[in-house]
Protein backbone atom coordinates (compact mmCIF):
# COMPACT_ATOMS: atom_id res chain seq x y z
CA UNK A 1 0.00 0.00 0.00
CA UNK A 2 1.25 3.02 -0.90
CA UNK A 3 1.31 5.67 2.37
CA UNK A 4 1.94 8.51 0.58
CA UNK A 5 -0.75 9.18 -1.63
CA UNK A 6 -4.73 8.02 -1.15
CA UNK A 7 -5.61 6.80 -4.91
CA UNK A 8 -8.99 8.11 -6.35
CA UNK A 9 -11.88 5.83 -5.28
CA UNK A 10 -12.45 4.85 -8.41
CA UNK A 11 -8.86 2.79 -8.50
CA UNK A 12 -9.27 1.66 -4.99
CA UNK A 13 -12.52 0.92 -4.29
CA UNK A 14 -12.71 -0.88 -7.32
CA UNK A 15 -15.81 -3.84 -7.82
CA UNK A 16 -15.93 -4.25 -11.39
CA UNK A 17 -13.74 -3.53 -14.47
CA UNK A 18 -13.37 -0.79 -16.27
CA UNK A 19 -11.87 -2.99 -19.52
CA UNK A 20 -11.53 -6.56 -19.74
CA UNK A 21 -9.09 -8.15 -21.93
CA UNK A 22 -9.00 -11.99 -23.69
CA UNK A 23 -6.28 -14.69 -23.63
CA UNK A 24 -5.32 -13.57 -27.40
CA UNK A 25 -4.99 -10.14 -26.28
CA UNK A 26 -2.65 -11.32 -23.39
CA UNK A 27 -0.59 -12.92 -25.76
CA UNK A 28 -0.70 -10.50 -27.90
CA UNK A 29 0.24 -7.78 -25.93
CA UNK A 30 3.49 -10.12 -24.63
CA UNK A 31 5.00 -10.60 -27.80
CA UNK A 32 5.66 -6.46 -28.22
CA UNK A 33 7.46 -6.49 -24.94
CA UNK A 34 10.99 -7.58 -25.80
CA UNK A 35 10.74 -4.71 -28.60
CA UNK A 36 9.42 -2.56 -25.89
CA UNK A 37 12.05 -3.22 -23.68
CA UNK A 38 14.52 -2.65 -26.22
CA UNK A 39 13.81 1.06 -27.31
CA UNK A 40 13.21 1.69 -23.53
CA UNK A 41 17.11 0.76 -22.56
CA UNK A 42 17.73 2.78 -25.07
CA UNK A 43 16.12 5.33 -24.12
CA UNK A 44 17.65 5.50 -20.68
CA UNK A 45 21.40 5.90 -22.84
CA UNK A 46 20.12 8.58 -25.00
CA UNK A 47 17.47 10.49 -23.02
CA UNK A 48 15.75 11.09 -25.68
CA UNK A 49 12.28 10.81 -23.97
CA UNK A 50 11.96 12.10 -20.16
CA UNK A 51 11.80 9.86 -17.82
CA UNK A 52 8.98 11.42 -16.29
CA UNK A 53 6.97 11.76 -19.44
CA UNK A 54 7.06 8.31 -19.85
CA UNK A 55 5.75 7.72 -16.51
CA UNK A 56 3.06 10.06 -17.82
CA UNK A 57 2.26 7.93 -20.71
CA UNK A 58 2.01 4.56 -18.81
CA UNK A 59 -0.16 6.61 -15.64
CA UNK A 60 -2.43 7.52 -18.62
CA UNK A 61 -2.63 4.11 -20.01
CA UNK A 62 -3.56 2.67 -16.56
CA UNK A 63 -5.92 5.03 -16.14
CA UNK A 64 -8.03 4.55 -18.85
CA UNK A 65 -7.45 0.68 -18.93
CA UNK A 66 -8.53 0.81 -14.80
CA UNK A 67 -5.78 -1.66 -13.55
CA UNK A 68 -5.65 -1.54 -9.69
CA UNK A 69 -2.36 -3.13 -8.96
CA UNK A 70 -0.84 -1.24 -11.60
CA UNK A 71 -1.96 1.94 -10.43
CA UNK A 72 -0.30 1.20 -7.09
CA UNK A 73 2.87 0.11 -8.64
CA UNK A 74 3.02 3.57 -10.70
CA UNK A 75 2.44 5.49 -7.62
CA UNK A 76 5.13 3.98 -6.09
CA UNK A 77 7.74 4.62 -8.87
CA UNK A 78 6.22 8.41 -9.97
CA UNK A 79 7.01 9.43 -6.11
CA UNK A 80 10.39 7.86 -6.61
CA UNK A 81 10.71 9.96 -9.51
CA UNK A 82 9.75 13.28 -7.97
CA UNK A 83 6.27 13.53 -9.45
CA UNK A 84 3.91 15.23 -6.81
CA UNK A 85 0.90 13.64 -5.16
CA UNK A 86 -1.29 16.06 -6.92
CA UNK A 87 0.25 15.50 -10.37
CA UNK A 88 0.21 11.53 -10.43
CA UNK A 89 -3.33 11.93 -8.18
CA UNK A 90 -4.57 13.62 -11.58
CA UNK A 91 -3.47 11.03 -13.86
CA UNK A 92 -4.95 8.65 -12.24
CA UNK A 93 -8.19 10.33 -12.06
CA UNK A 94 -7.99 11.43 -15.45
CA UNK A 95 -9.20 14.64 -15.13
CA UNK A 96 -5.71 16.03 -16.90
CA UNK A 97 -5.11 19.04 -14.72
CA UNK A 98 -1.79 18.83 -14.62
CA UNK A 99 -0.66 17.89 -18.16
CA UNK A 100 1.82 19.61 -19.53
CA UNK A 101 1.55 21.91 -22.75
CA UNK A 102 4.57 20.24 -24.61
CA UNK A 103 3.36 16.77 -23.79
CA UNK A 104 -0.39 16.89 -24.63
CA UNK A 105 0.10 14.95 -27.66
CA UNK A 106 2.06 12.21 -25.76
CA UNK A 107 -0.66 11.77 -23.31
CA UNK A 108 -3.75 12.24 -25.49
CA UNK A 109 -2.09 9.75 -27.56
CA UNK A 110 -1.66 7.51 -24.45
CA UNK A 111 -5.25 7.24 -23.68
CA UNK A 112 -6.51 6.83 -27.49
CA UNK A 113 -3.93 3.80 -27.19
CA UNK A 114 -5.50 2.82 -24.20
CA UNK A 115 -9.05 2.79 -25.47
CA UNK A 116 -8.31 1.02 -28.97
CA UNK A 117 -6.99 -1.61 -26.97
CA UNK A 118 -3.46 -1.33 -28.27
CA UNK A 119 -3.97 -0.52 -32.08
CA UNK A 120 -4.36 3.34 -32.03
CA UNK A 121 -5.20 5.11 -35.26
CA UNK A 122 -2.90 5.70 -37.95
CA UNK A 123 -3.18 9.27 -37.78
CA UNK A 124 -2.76 9.30 -34.28
CA UNK A 125 0.20 7.50 -34.53
CA UNK A 126 1.52 10.14 -37.17
CA UNK A 127 0.50 13.18 -34.66
CA UNK A 128 3.02 12.65 -32.33
CA UNK A 129 5.57 11.76 -35.14
CA UNK A 130 4.76 15.08 -36.43
CA UNK A 131 5.01 16.75 -33.14
CA UNK A 132 8.49 14.92 -31.58
CA UNK A 133 9.92 12.95 -34.55
CA UNK A 134 9.76 9.33 -35.14
CA UNK A 135 12.61 8.14 -32.63
CA UNK A 136 10.61 9.88 -29.67
CA UNK A 137 7.36 8.29 -30.77
CA UNK A 138 8.41 5.19 -31.17
CA UNK A 139 9.73 5.18 -27.43
CA UNK A 140 6.35 6.35 -26.49
CA UNK A 141 4.41 4.36 -28.14
CA UNK A 142 6.60 1.48 -26.22
CA UNK A 143 6.13 2.65 -22.95
CA UNK A 144 2.37 2.29 -23.24
CA UNK A 145 2.69 -0.76 -25.04
CA UNK A 146 4.60 -1.97 -22.06
CA UNK A 147 2.34 -0.43 -19.57
CA UNK A 148 -0.23 -2.57 -21.87
CA UNK A 149 0.63 -5.46 -20.97
CA UNK A 150 1.45 -4.99 -17.60
CA UNK A 151 -2.26 -4.24 -17.68
CA UNK A 152 -3.93 -6.85 -19.19
CA UNK A 153 -1.99 -9.13 -16.10
CA UNK A 154 -2.51 -6.98 -13.61
CA UNK A 155 -6.85 -6.00 -14.17
CA UNK A 156 -7.68 -9.82 -13.71
CA UNK A 157 -4.94 -10.21 -10.72
CA UNK A 158 -6.17 -7.40 -9.17
CA UNK A 159 -9.82 -8.65 -9.49
CA UNK A 160 -8.83 -11.76 -7.33
CA UNK A 161 -7.15 -9.76 -4.88
CA UNK A 162 -10.66 -7.89 -4.40
CA UNK A 163 -12.30 -11.63 -4.02
CA UNK A 164 -9.93 -12.82 -1.84
CA UNK A 165 -11.14 -9.46 0.45
CA UNK A 166 -14.42 -10.41 -0.04
CA UNK A 167 -15.24 -8.16 -2.80
CA UNK A 168 -15.64 -9.80 -6.05
CA UNK A 169 -15.92 -8.06 -9.00
CA UNK A 170 -19.45 -7.69 -10.27
CA UNK A 171 -18.88 -8.86 -14.01
CA UNK A 172 -15.73 -11.26 -12.98
CA UNK A 173 -15.83 -15.05 -11.91
CA UNK A 174 -13.30 -17.08 -10.29
CA UNK A 175 -12.27 -19.25 -13.60
CA UNK A 176 -11.52 -16.19 -15.68
CA UNK A 177 -9.16 -14.55 -12.92
CA UNK A 178 -7.54 -17.54 -12.49
CA UNK A 179 -7.15 -18.28 -16.15
CA UNK A 180 -5.65 -14.96 -16.87
CA UNK A 181 -3.45 -15.22 -14.01
CA UNK A 182 -2.33 -19.19 -14.92
CA UNK A 183 -1.88 -18.41 -18.61
CA UNK A 184 0.57 -15.42 -18.15
CA UNK A 185 2.77 -17.35 -16.40
CA UNK A 186 2.39 -19.98 -19.63
CA UNK A 187 2.34 -17.53 -22.01
CA UNK A 188 5.15 -15.37 -21.05
CA UNK A 189 7.91 -17.28 -21.74
CA UNK A 190 6.75 -18.58 -25.13
CA UNK A 191 5.74 -14.81 -26.24
CA UNK A 192 9.05 -13.53 -25.08
CA UNK A 193 10.70 -15.62 -27.20
CA UNK A 194 8.04 -14.89 -30.03
CA UNK A 195 9.10 -11.74 -29.35
CA UNK A 196 12.51 -11.86 -29.47
CA UNK A 197 12.82 -13.57 -32.81
CA UNK A 198 10.99 -11.24 -33.91
CA UNK A 199 12.99 -8.56 -33.30
CA UNK A 200 15.65 -10.13 -34.38
CA UNK A 201 14.32 -10.24 -37.70
CA UNK A 202 13.82 -7.03 -37.93
CA UNK A 203 9.49 -6.83 -37.45
CA UNK A 204 8.20 -3.43 -36.23
CA UNK A 205 6.47 -3.63 -33.42
CA UNK A 206 4.09 -0.49 -34.55
CA UNK A 207 0.66 -2.35 -34.34
CA UNK A 208 -1.75 0.39 -36.04
CA UNK A 209 -5.77 0.71 -37.27
CA UNK A 210 -5.22 1.53 -40.68
CA UNK A 211 -9.44 2.40 -40.76
CA UNK A 212 -10.25 -1.40 -41.17
CA UNK A 213 -9.37 -2.57 -44.80
CA UNK A 214 -12.47 -4.54 -44.61
CA UNK A 215 -14.47 -2.21 -43.20
CA UNK A 216 -14.98 -3.42 -40.12
CA UNK A 217 -13.62 -1.71 -37.22
CA UNK A 218 -12.94 -4.60 -35.00
CA UNK A 219 -10.55 -6.17 -37.14
CA UNK A 220 -7.56 -3.97 -37.02
CA UNK A 221 -4.16 -4.60 -39.06
CA UNK A 222 -0.24 -4.58 -38.08
CA UNK A 223 1.96 -2.18 -39.30
CA UNK A 224 4.86 -3.24 -41.49
CA UNK A 225 6.86 -0.16 -41.10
Amino acid sequence: MIKHLKLPDTISSRTEYKKKFSLWEMYRAFVLIPGAVAKMIGNKITKSVDKDLIERVQLAVTEVNGCAACSYAHTYLALKQGLSNEEIYSFLSGDGNFIKQKEARAIVFAQHFADTRGFPKKDAYQAIINEYGEKKARIILAAAQLMMAGNIYGIPYSALQSRLKGKPYKDSSLMYELGMHGAGFIFLPIALIHGLLRTLVGFSNIRLDHCCPDGNPDNPTESTD
